[in-house]
């Protein structure tokens, strides 16, 4: 059982380590040769020039300037200094939503625990459960006399707990109304606001999509039809149902192929470059020998190599591009439609198309930046069977993950590990090395442990297909939130009370099983107290050293940079992270609404967590993370259920803890808390939700007549109909004029006659298979 000096040590190492994280990077971070690495966001945005030209050659490497150390930690109120609407306009929605979430945890634990050490601390500790408790193998030190299990049986003490549970429930039920209405007005005044913008979001020319992303709808499960391409087909369905509306639309094509073919020759050609310019400073001709990595093989003239291999591999690009543009089979049955107003295309996303409602199925569609090519060519009949795959074989990764769940919790237990090795037993009785594995070395064995879980999550939401990353980390997010619900906080309990409490089990009678469980549930605390210091501190102070994207660098500046444009592209910003960042949030909001009412010694440790979190992470944002994609904060929703559930999750656990403690006059309050949480999320889910899932009539009229009002000559066709234009196509070549009308479908929509290639039926010898076809006669 970790004792209250194994957690001082766990809290000294941890504290030490942060420290020395923030004291590295307050130094590295002045250094002229790391400043792509700390401040990548404003070389992105054309805002900071590189410090090493023009430095004397000291200078390049070495800040000399002995004023610029006086203020090692100037950058913590520096990242606090910039105002909300500011931070908006620099980083996008998502980014400052992001951060709420940091200060809803603020906002909700910052009262809770000043009521939990007000009242319920001296309520736990002037009892003396524990010591009375008769029940083998149930050991307990100074920090579990602070929890519920210290309170006798049967004791009118629990109404304390009880009151403080509607206290908890209903204060951070108000929190989380009032921020789930702020960022509801946040998204729609973004929504409402945005506009062009030349900074960001590059397509075809550099416009920014974003404002016209509602009026564009994602269209899948085209039927397919003998008589006209798809192309045609969803010209001539829109035309026909939505007269006067449609715009414009751009096919997908299934171009992962070509997309590799494309990313060859771009490497070939910095190979090239790399060549040209060793050529011009030595004006002697390098060789290369064409066998594995360079190592063998007979040895070439690398310019003319290259420059052959580039030759045949644009040949093929060429080949594979027609093959792409002019095979039916390369072609989906998914379109990107765009609409001559919002309005309009509010209309088609929200609405069924079609009598057969797995057919034309319509919605939002997300950025270009956003859109994950690789998963559009999958068909839809499909996904169904692949997220099934998907669901069966994550429940097999959360099962067997138990595996070394149950060994951190044989390190967090000294008995468990004498008995797995005896010749230890004399090195784990000096104190330092007992408080060291107590109190430290679980937590950064479990931690060890998840390094990859993030990637296989990943690597499992992009076979189900969504196609969009906003979409894809989502998913990613709810799975890796049920993995930590399931094996970090069940897991970790389960696990430890098995291996705490099995001769109990054996010997005992079956009724004094629970009582065997509620009682050692809340000795769990000082487990999650070291792993809270082990993710939510040291690893924030380390998130903000960038130790790994530091070495990364200069390994390819050293390595791997052979031109100008490599040493721009050496530097991987990164974004926030979202499928990552947000799980390990909920996990604390987690432990801190399970743990308030049972033991408030985990709060303190939370409140740090997440001031820290948000001093660290606005910094990244500001300074480092280059967004990915800009959804509008259309995660939101997720974050508000997963609170509400943990929320709940901390009731029930209460009523089971009081159930063992037999206080059955006074458990039966506690069954209204449950209730009433439920009933608050469905009303905020009916209040607030359709603000992230739906575009307002209203507002989209509103947006279409200020727009129509102030820019009445817009070229709308022009920012829209290449937008959605395959990357690869723009990559692999300049497009001609021929392909050009192949890929943007820059048709006429004006007339009145609805063109179509369909033959008379009379002369027709087979119908269309597509019965629902039908609606698309004129």
């Amino acid at each position: 059982m970790t004792t209250l000096s194994d957690i001082g040590v766990a809290a000294a190492i941890n504290i030490s380590s942060a420290l020395l994280f923030f004291l590295a990077f307050a130094i590295l971070r002045l250094q002229p040769w790391n400043d792509r690495v700390y401040f990548p966001k404003w070389y992105l945005k054309g805002l900071r020039t590189d410090p090493v030209h023009g430095r004397a050659f000291a200078s390049k490497f070495i800040n000399l300037d002995w004023r610029a150390y006086c203020g090692f930690f100037n950058w913590m109120p520096e990242a606090l200094r910039m105002p909300e609407p500011e931070l908006i306009d620099h980083a996008g929605l998502d980014s400052v939503v992001y951060l709420r979430i940091y200060l809803i945890g603020l906002k909700i634990f910052v009262p809770i625990a000043f009521l939990a050490w007000t009242v319920l601390v001296p309520v736990n500790w002037t009892s003396s459960g524990l010591e009375g408790a008769q029940i083998k193998n149930i050991t307990s030190s100074d920090i579990d006399k602070l929890s519920v299990s210290n309170v006798h049986s049967r004791s009118e003490r629990f109404w304390g707990h009880i009151i403080m549970a509607y206290a908890f429930t209903f204060w951070t039920c108000y929190v989380l109304l009032k921020d789930y209405e702020k960022v509801a007005s946040m998204r729609l005044g973004f929504l409402a606001a945005e506009r062009r913008r030349p900074d960001q979001f590059t397509v075809s020319s550099i416009i920014h999509i974003f404002t016209y992303r509602n009026m564009l709808v994602l269209v899948r499960n085209i039927p397919p039809d003998p008589d006209e391409s798809v192309s045609d087909l969803v010209e001539h369905f829109f035309l026909v149902n939505h007269p006067g509306h449609y715009l414009t639309h751009q096919v997908v094509y299934d171009a992962n192929k070509l997309a590799k073919f494309v990313k060859k020759k771009k490497k070939l050609t910095n190979w090239l470059v790399y060549y040209q310019n060793k050529l011009e400073r030595t004006s002697k001709r390098p060789e290369i020998k064409t066998g594995f990595l360079g190592l063998w093989g007979k040895k070439v003239d690398a310019i003319d190599y290259h420059i052959t291999e580039i030759d045949k591999l644009s040949n093929e690009i060429v080949v594979e591009r027609e093959k792409v543009i002019n095979d039916p089979k390369s072609i989906m049955p998914a379109a990107f439609v765009s609409f001559k107003s919002r309005w309009a295309a509010a209309v088609c996303a929200q609405t069924q198309q079609s009598r057969n409602p797995t057919l034309w199925l319509t919605e939002w569609a997300p950025e270009p930046r956003d859109v994950y090519w690789r998963n559009l060519p999958i068909p839809y009949v499909s996904l169904t069977v692949r997220r099934l795959i998907i669901a069966v074989a994550f429940f097999f990764l959360t099962f067997f993950f138990m595996i070394p769940i149950a060994f951190v919790q044989t390190l967090a237990s000294l008995d468990g590990i004498q008995k797995a090795a005896p010749w230890l037993k004399p090195l784990v009785k000096i104190p330092f090395i007992k408080s060291f594995i107590q109190g430290f070395l679980p937590g950064i064995v479990l931690k060890l442990f998840l390094i990859f879980l993030p990637t296989i999550l990943m690597i499992m939401s992009k076979f189900e297909g969504f196609e969009s990353i906003s979409s894809l980390e989502r998913r990613s997010a709810s799975r890796h939130y049920l993995f930590n619900f399931v094996n970090i906080f069940l897991g970790n309990i389960l696990t430890g009370t098995a291996f705490q409490q099995l001769s109990s089990f054996i010997h005992q009678p079956a009724n004094q099983y629970p009582v065997t469980i509620g009682t050692a549930i809340p000795l769990k605390a000082s487990f999650f107290i070291t792993y809270i210091m082990v993710d939510g501190w040291a690893s924030i102070a380390a998130e903000v050293l960038m130790l790994k994207p530091l070495i990364f660098y200069h390994l390819k500046n050293f390595f791997l940079v052979k031109t100008e444009k490599d040493r721009e592209e050496a530097m991987d910003p990164g974004s926030i992270g979202f499928n990552t960042g947000e799980p390990r949030i909920q996990l604390y909001f987690l432990l801190g609404l399970v743990y308030a009412a049972v033991t408030p010694a985990v709060l303190p440790f939370i409140i740090v967590f997440f001031g820290l979190a948000y001093v660290v992470f606005r910094h990244q944002i500001i300074n480092v993370y280059n967004q990915e994609y800009e959804s509008g904060a259309a995660f939101w929703p997720d974050v508000h259920f997963r609170i509400v559930l943990a929320l709940i999750v901390s009731q029930i656990v209460l009523m089971g803890l009081l159930t063992t403690k037999k206080a059955a006059s006074s458990t039966p309050f506690l069954i209204v808390l449950p209730i009433l949480t439920i009933w608050f999320h469905r009303y905020c889910k009916g209040r607030f939700e359709p603000a992230f899932v739906k575009f307002p009539l209203q507002e989209a009229m509103m947006k279409d007549t200020l727009e129509r009002a102030t820019e009445p000559n817009l070229n709308l066709k022009g920012y829209l109909q290449n937008a959605y234009v395959h990357p690869v196509f723009k990559d692999s070549m300049d497009v001609d004029d021929d392909d050009e009308e192949i890929l943007s479908m820059d048709l006429e929509t004006e007339s009145a006659t609805v063109r179509t290639k369909r033959q008379s039926r009379r002369n027709t010898p087979l119908p269309s298979k597509n019965n629902d076809a039908s609606s698309l006669s004129v």
